[in-house]
Order: C-alpha cells, then structure tokens, then sequence
C-alpha cells in the first residue's frame, strides 16, 4: 500500500493537497537575475518547489551537427538546431545551482533538481538536495536511476514514452538499490502536448500497478489537464515556469505565467478538497436546506371526511409535509380533520 513520502519538510500522498513543482528548465534565457527572479515568481504562486535540470552539452550529447544529432522535425519548436547546440543554450550552468537553491530557502521553497548524468548526481549531493527528478528521456537509463537510488532520498520518475517493461526495469532497479520512496509522473513526452494524448486514465492504473504514488508532468497549454488530473489521484504537478512566454525561453511555448500558475496552485487544492469521500444524503451545510425540498400541501380549505384530490393537495416547496412518493398513496383518501390551505399534509391527516 503507497504512503507518504517526505521532501525535505513537505508530506506528499493522497491525505495532502497537490505538491506543485515548478520547472524553470531552460526559461531563464542564460541570466544568474532572470532565474532568480523566476524563483521569486514561482514563490508568490503558490509552488511546494522550484526544480532545476542539471547537465552540459557535453553530458548529454556529442558535438555532431548532422544527421541524427541535427533536429529536422518540421513540429519540433527547435527545428534547425543540433542537439548540442541547444543543450548548451538551455542548460543551467552549475555554478549557479547553488546560488539559486538559496534564494529558494530564503523564500520558503524546496529546491530539487533532475540530473541527466552520474557526474551531475555527485555535484547534486554536495548540494545536499532533498529528492531527484528523473526525465522521460531518462527513464531507460539504468546507470543513473541506480545512482541516484543509492543516495537514498525520494525519486520521481517521469513515464514519458516508457512500456510498463520499462517502467518495471526502472522501479526494480531503484528499489533494489535503496530506494524507499518513489513517485511516478504520468507524462506524455511532446512538446507542447495535445490533452488529447494526456490519457490521464493511466494515473489510477499505474498506482495500482506498482503501488506507488503518481502525480502528472504536463505540457498542455492552460491547467484544465492538470487540474483533471488530481481528480484521478495526481498527488504531484509538475508544469515548465516562464515570467512571460513572450520572452521566448527554449521552453517558454509550453510554460505557465505566473498568473496561471497561481491559479493551477489554487484549483488543485480546490480539486482535492472537493474529492473528499463518497457519501450520499445531505452533509452538514445541506441539513437547513432540506427544508426548501418539495412535500404535499393542503391546497385548499378542507374539511373532515372531505376527499383528497388533485385540486386539494400539492407537491410544492418547503418540505414540511409527506413525501411526494406518497401522492398516490393519499389520492381518493378522506381528511381526517378541519384543514386550511397551506397546511403540511401528514399520515395523522388520512383516513
């Protein structure tokens, strides 16, 4: 059976509200001031946390501008470029991690990060960073997931693309080395991501399946997907954060603003609040107003031995009088007494 799982002082599990995440990835367009003062905008939004990604150029691909180190799909939003040559535009330089996960203390924030290479996850922990994020792209990368399972601390991983083959060589792995507390996001891996694709359905499969917590990576436009999500047991959001997409980030196009993501930290706790439990007749605030329902009411002066008709009796609000089910079961029966219209019909008044 899943649990809670513990980031630094932040409980996450079904029990809690959605633990938001966001993700400045490469938004802070190559300024030390813009990413911090991301920092700042994703505190006054609301977020549990600010996630960085942690890797160069040279970790994560070779120096090759043809072929299939060149990026040539007409959809992708970095067409024409190598790969190295936008990983070294859009990674954060290290030196700054450890400025930037200060200013996330300083502003109450958790600070976390993704490494997409061993070396990284050693510079990580000399950061003493509270939890790891493992990307879709990594997800087969067993190396790393061992690595980081042996630090011990909680592991999200992103599902992007992986079959449940992968999935269980992941989670296998990760357990085998050490680590207790993982976290699955769901994520379709397509940037941005149409909702059509979100296939959100496998949030409750895959907490059945692995017996893990599962939250959503989602890069839809707008937050109707992630707020859909929490009603399928997303425990964990994690969306790409921009002060402004007009400032063209490399992942700006499928960032939230900052008003948008104060409005997801928002409707998320209201999503969750509103799952509560099953349950049917009226709760506590309803009590007062059953009174409002409709009843059968004297229609019109009556007098003992009169018959009860439809132009004698009504089904009319408040809800002082019998039932409506019982209209037939009154009709043609005699009045047992003196009764004025408006008077609440009950069992004492039949014959």
């Amino acid at each position: 059976m899943s649990r809670d799982i513990k980031i630094a002082d932040s409980l996450i599990g079904g029990k809690h509200p959605p633990f938001i995440v966001a993700e400045m990835s490469g938004n802070h367009n190559r300024s030390i001031d813009r990413a911090l003062k991301i920092a700042e905008a994703a505190a006054l939004s609301g977020v549990n946390a600010l996630k960085l990604q942690t890797y160069t150029a040279d970790t994560m691909t070779l120096n090759i501008k043809k072929d299939e180190f060149y990026i040539d799909d007409s959809e992708s939003l970095w067409k024409g470029k190598s790969l190295y040559a936008l990983y070294e535009e859009a990674f954060t330089p290290w030196e700054w991690h450890a400025r930037i996960f200060e200013r996330c203390r300083e502003l109450g924030l958790i600070a976390f990060s993704t490494p997409f290479d061993e070396t990284a996850v050693d510079f990580l922990e000399g950061l003493d960073v509270p939890a790891y994020k493992i990307a879709s792209f990594e997800n087969n990368h067993l190396p790393l997931i061992k690595k980081v399972a042996t630090t011990g601390k909680p592991l999200i991983l992103s599902t992007g693309m992986a079959s449940v083959a992968e999935l269980d060589d992941a989670v296998r792995i990760a357990k085998k080395y050490g680590c207790r507390d993982i976290i699955l996001l769901k994520c379709t891996s397509s940037y941005p991501s149409d909702p059509l694709a979100a296939n959100l359905r496998t949030i409750p499969h895959l907490k059945e399946m692995f017996d893990l917590e599962v939250g959503v990576s989602d890069h839809t436009p707008g937050i109707g997907v992630s707020i859909a999500s929490v009603s399928l047991g997303a425990i964990m959001i994690e969306r790409h954060f921009t002060l402004s997409r007009s400032d063209n980030g490399v992942d700006s196009v499928f960032s939230l603003e900052p008003s948008e993501m104060k409005m997801l930290c928002q409707e998320s706790f209201r999503a969750w609040q509103a799952l509560g439990k099953v349950h049917y007749g009226p709760t506590e605030k309803e009590k007062s107003s059953t009174r409002f329902k409709r009843s059968l009411y004297i229609s019109k002066d009556l007098q003992r031995g009169d018959l009860i008709t439809p132009e004698s009796i009504r089904v009319i609000r408040p809800g002082n009088g019998l039932p409506p089910k019982y209209y037939d079961l009154v009709m043609g029966k005699r009045i047992s007494r003196d009764v004025k219209k408006g008077t609440p019909l009950s069992m004492e008044d039949i014959n």
